[in-house]
């Protein structure tokens, strides 16, 4: 099983048809799962880029 590493939480926003009536719904965060030193972690997509472009 993958250790969840990243800090990031859902974000809340809202769904709006042609009639503009908000209902609230939440966008998850993309955790992909990576091995980094020998171990499985789920972090984020966004994280993932960061440490590859530091490498």
């Amino acid at each position: 099983m993958a250790k969840n590493v990243s800090n990031r939480k859902n974000m809340s926003s809202q769904n709006r048809p042609f009639s503009l009536k908000a209902t609230k719904k939440t966008q998850k965060v993309n955790l992909q799962t990576v091995v980094v030193d020998g171990k499985k972690v789920r972090m984020s997509t966004k994280e993932i880029k960061s440490i590859k472009k530091s490498k």
